[in-house]
């Protein structure tokens, strides 16, 4: 092992160590970690640093610790890997929401413009079936807007899966977290927001089912554009002291 720098603690040594492996191809998807004396030897730590490190990349999604078993790589699926993405996203400062809108925005511009080359007839007929549930919810005296919400995140999830990047998708799905709530303050602040919303949707859909990737582009956009004029104004009305 390389000697260690300053300030960098055993936990440190063994989650950058690790990493190290997979990276060189020393540690593959599937393969199990070398008993945790030999392991902990290797990187000159105690066990204690051992395990905590483990622990840390467990929490990562990059090892899986089996019972009775050991510990292995994980099939570094980008999904698992970009779960603790959501987690810090839903503990940002809310004065950054926008900014964190406007990164999702560019994201599923570009996925709607590729989805509408290859979106196949199964994804297009769920899409639609979302869209018909929440048009249906939104005919009610008192529509439930959670409902309608978490029909409009799998309407997007279905979009960002269609592109057929599972990165993009698992950013995506990662930033949508957050801006779900901002949506649902919106859809109760704001009469119409969400037949408005509803109304882009089937914009989208009808891009997506004509494939015309540079319509589906420029509705999305339209569509995520509203949102985030939105999260601007309401920032500009409620500024965020610390």
């Amino acid at each position: 092992m390389p000697p260690r720098s300053p300030g960098v603690s055993q936990t440190d040594v063994v989650v950058q160590s690790i990493r190290q492996m997979i990276i060189e191809g020393r540690l593959r998807p599937g393969d199990r970690l070398p008993v945790e004396k030999d392991l902990a030897a290797a990187f000159g730590v105690s066990r204690n640093p051992l395990r905590e490190g483990v622990r840390a990349l467990s929490m990562m999604g990059v090892l899986e610790t089996r019972q009775g078993d050991g510990t292995y790589v994980t099939n570094l699926d980008p999904s698992m890997l970009l779960v603790p993405m959501g987690f810090v996203v839903d503990l940002h400062d809310g004065s950054g929401t926008v900014h964190l809108h406007a990164v999702r925005r560019i994201l599923e511009t570009e996925a709607a413009a590729v989805a509408a080359l290859q979106i196949g007839t199964a994804a297009l007929e769920a899409a639609a079936e979302l869209l018909r549930l929440n048009e249906a919810e939104l005919t009610l005296d008192e529509p439930n807007h959670e409902t309608v919400i978490e029909n409009d995140i799998a309407f997007h999830r279905i979009i960002a899966e269609a592109s057929g990047n599972p990165v993009l998708a698992a950013l995506i799905d990662a930033l949508g977290g957050r801006t779900m709530r901002d949506r649902l303050r919106r859809s109760i602040s704001q009469p119409g927001a969400d037949e408005t919303a509803h109304r882009e949707h089937l914009s989208i859909l009808a891009a997506l089912t004509a494939h015309q990737p540079d319509r589906a582009r420029i509705q999305m956009a339209a569509h995520l554009f509203t949102v985030e004029d939105y999260l601007r104004e309401r920032d500009t009305l409620n500024p965020i002291t610390n």
